[in-house]
């Protein structure tokens, strides 16, 4: 067929053009074309109040008539032609950041116009805001204030001609009223607009002027009051609209700056009460598989087998690099040895902890020999080049239990594998408790198996206080609960599940059999559930885990291996009309470099709030004599504040405190609390004005309120630990159903974070 061939329209522009001509507002027929050059003025919609200019109305023609080319300005916009399924999460925030400045894919909960144009970004990480601050469940002045309604999420709604209320959101005005139906019934409908009559809430500068973009304006029924609503509504995972006569004097600022509050959940799992790091959730970005790597996924059942990245390095390391630090064995619940406390006052604590626990000499517990941890450093013209032990004795242990009387388990088989994979040890153990539960489907053991067992824990100790000397590592997975069963205490442990992190973060841990599949490609365990494990073939597992560690390097088996800093990501995305990458900086308190800043291309360290955002000001904009900061800033600006958090008591670190059961220190005043946010709203306001245009700012909270969550964690800890080694009448405390149910209730209340957007 001839005939000139037309750009197939995109969904958008045809909802756009059928409503233009429904409404007859956006046609340009003969009349209006002749009337506009005649130069009369257009008609006049009452409802879109002043006439619209020509550079916002009308195309340019120029010479030849050839269409002037518009400037685009960028601009977020909301939409509601589909509904929101769930809360927007902070990666999702991290994909509109990555939309806009490299190469992530359109996101689906927020309309980007023009992000080509987007210059910046600016991300700034704000712990301690709360959604609670804006409805007045947390107070920041007198009771008698009128504070904003969560519930509707748009304030400016007026009567319409039956007298119902109808729930307008406009994306191009911050607070609009609702217009008024014919038909008197409550309905859904698309009027498309121009910005020129109004700001648009996601670029509310009257300071700057921007070109006419059509924005959508969508009238919908009603919202629920939130209490009537469902936890798991839709109407939950809506933007509120924010009005400063309904919100706090606190808050006010953020109404100018921001037109909308959007709950943004953080990363977790509330089956296991954890909640993921915000941080990482937003600083790291999964590296993206090709086609063909999908396709091999799909076939394969069970754990996908590790791959490398394209830019992957194998970095072989020394297996010293690997032993587990002091914090490490504390924060996994290893009974620590004396060595690994350097002070005589550390010490003394110890002792007593380790009295009270019952983990001394008179009750069946032993150290190694090791005096002091030097004692198992080894001098370097001893240490062969290349070598991965570094001149150290490397001893791969696994251990089997059986239940006792009295609730304890006891050990009834040991296997030590020296790093050549030959058995040292594997004995067969009696204990000196009679077993009422062998764990077959476990542990192996059968009565048969030890009925002419005569070996006691006494004698594997002293043989293992002989064979393992201050230079040798041990090494299993999760070894703390083998070196438990064996009364047992050692400073140098490497631990393949500390090494071999689970995905989703402490204290969740990957299986043996599920790091063995992944990573080695081996079955292992084939007989849990029946006929038990083989604890040989565990060591052997471990011992190769840590090889495979050793050659490939520390970022292996991490998140490192199947995700990137957004900065690197970042510096693979061009900038126009250059081959230089685009850059970023990372500014907080203390020394950003040793965390999440070591792939930024600038570092910026703080002592508090204010100095951050001098750092973010000099990050943005450069440093004038270029000393650090080149001219012009970089692209991609990260930072966070922490002062408000610590008033509120949420940086308390609950692992280390003596009574599980205490709640967190009290609650700062109305009036403290409130001259805290008041302060950091301010900084926050201080930001966006000194933001050059086409910058993309979030401002997202991270979490709600982990305090109850934490406590009620190290309850759990704490639970478990003992029960190990008391009866349930010695328990100091006791987990039930109800613990339970309320560690996943504060794990969903601390997942319950927020978020703002705009474009300056």
């Amino acid at each position: 067929m001839g005939g000139r061939k037309t750009k197939k329209r995109k969904r958008a522009q045809f909802a756009q053009d059928t409503a233009d001509g429904a409404n007859n507002t956006g046609n340009i027929g003969i009349g209006a074309t002749l009337a506009h050059l005649r130069g009369d003025q257009p008609p006049v919609d009452p409802d879109e109040g002043e006439p619209k200019s020509d550079l916002e109305e009308w195309t340019t023609v120029g010479r030849g008539g050839k269409k002037q080319k518009k400037i685009n300005y960028p601009s977020l916009g909301y939409s509601e032609l589909h509904r929101l399924q769930s809360s927007v999460n902070i990666n999702q925030l991290q994909g509109l950041v990555l939309y806009c400045l490299a190469d992530g894919t359109s996101p689906q909960w927020v309309s980007v116009r023009h992000h080509g144009m987007v210059q910046k970004a600016v991300v700034l990480f704000v712990p301690g805001l709360e959604k609670g601050m804006l409805d007045g469940s947390i107070e920041l002045e007198s009771p008698e204030e009128d504070l904003i309604d969560l519930s509707d999420h748009d304030n400016g709604t007026k009567d319409s001609t039956n007298g119902a209320e109808e729930d307008l959101i406009n994306l191009s005005e911050p607070t609009n009223g609702a217009k008024k139906t014919t038909n008197g019934a409550s309905e859904n409908i698309i009027d498309f607009v121009e910005p020129g009559s109004g700001a648009n809430p996601f670029t509310s500068d009257p300071k700057i002027s921007k070109p006419a973009q059509p924005v959508a304006k969508i009238h919908k029924t009603p919202d629920l009051p939130l209490a009537s609503r469902s936890k798991t509504s839709p109407d939950d995972y809506l933007p509120t609209q924010l009005a400063s006569e309904k919100l706090p004097t606190p808050l006010k600022p953020l109404a100018s700056a921001f037109p909308y509050l959007w709950p943004v959940k953080a990363p977790g799992d509330e089956r296991y009460g954890k909640v993921h790091s915000p941080l990482h959730a937003m600083l790291n970005s999964p590296i993206t598989k090709t086609q063909e790597e999908r396709r091999e996924d799909m076939q394969i059942k069970g754990p996908k087998p590790a791959r490398e990245g394209k830019n992957w390095e194998n970095k072989r390391t020394p297996i010293t690099e690997y032993i587990t630090s002091k914090e490490e064995l504390q924060d996994n619940e290893y009974i620590l040895h004396q060595a690994c406390f350097t002070t005589s006052d550390e010490q003394l604590a110890e002792s007593r902890r380790r009295v009270a626990e019952k983990q001394t000499a008179d009750k069946g517990w032993v150290d190694t020999f090791v005096d002091k941890l030097e004692d198992g450093t080894v001098e370097d013209e001893h240490i062969e080049k290349g070598s991965l032990t570094a001149g150290r004795g490397v001893l791969a242990m696994d251990c089997e239990m059986c239940l006792v009387q009295g609730g304890e388990m006891a050990l009834t088989r040991i296997s030590l594998v020296e790093w050549d994979g030959s058995v040292l040890m594997d004995e067969f153990v009696k204990p000196d408790k009679p077993i009422i539960d062998y764990l077959t489907p476990y542990s192996g053991i059968t009565p048969a198996k030890l009925e002419n067992v005569d070996t006691t824990l006494e004698d594997i100790q002293n043989r293992l206080v002989q064979e393992i000397t201050p230079k040798h590592i041990l090494v299993g997975h999760s070894l703390n609960s083998d070196l438990l069963a064996l009364k047992l205490t050692h400073p140098f442990v490497v631990d393949t599940s500390i090494l071999y992190p689970h995905p989703r973060g402490p204290p969740m841990k990957s299986s043996l059999k599920w790091l063995a599949q992944k990573y080695l490609g081996r079955e292992i365990q084939k007989g849990h559930g029946t006929e038990g494990h083989n604890s040989v073939e565990d060591a052997r597992a471990c011992l190769d885990l840590v090889k495979m560690k050793c050659e490939r390097g520390p970022q292996w088996g991490t998140s490192e291996a199947t995700n990137e800093s957004i900065f690197k990501r970042l510096k693979r995305a061009r900038k126009a009309g250059t081959d230089t990458g685009k850059t970023g900086a990372i500014i907080d308190h203390g020394a950003p470099e040793k965390n999440f800043g070591h792939m930024a291309s600038y570092c910026i360290g703080g002592k508090d709030d204010a100095e951050v955002v001098d750092g973010i000001k000099r990050a943005v904009l450069g440093d004038s004599d270029g000393s650090y900061i080149p001219g012009g800033g970089v692209d991609f600006t990260w930072a966070r504040f922490q002062e408000l958090a610590a008033i509120r008591g949420w940086l308390l670190d609950y692992r280390h405190t003596t009574d599980p059961n205490s709640r967190s220190s009290e609650a700062p005043s109305a009036a403290a609390l409130a001259a805290a946010v008041t302060k950091t709203v301010q900084h926050i306001k201080t930001i966006r004005d000194f933001l050059p245009p086409c910058t993309l700012l979030v401002v997202y909270s991270g979490t709600g309120d982990p305090r109850e969550m934490g406590r009620l964690q190290e309850m759990q800890r704490t639970f478990k630990r003992e029960y190990q080694v008391k009866k349930w009448d010695e328990l100091i405390v006791k987990w039930t159903d109800n613990e339970e149910q309320a560690l996943r209730a504060a794990c969903r209340k601390a997942r319950e974070g927020l978020g703002f957007l705009t474009i300056t």
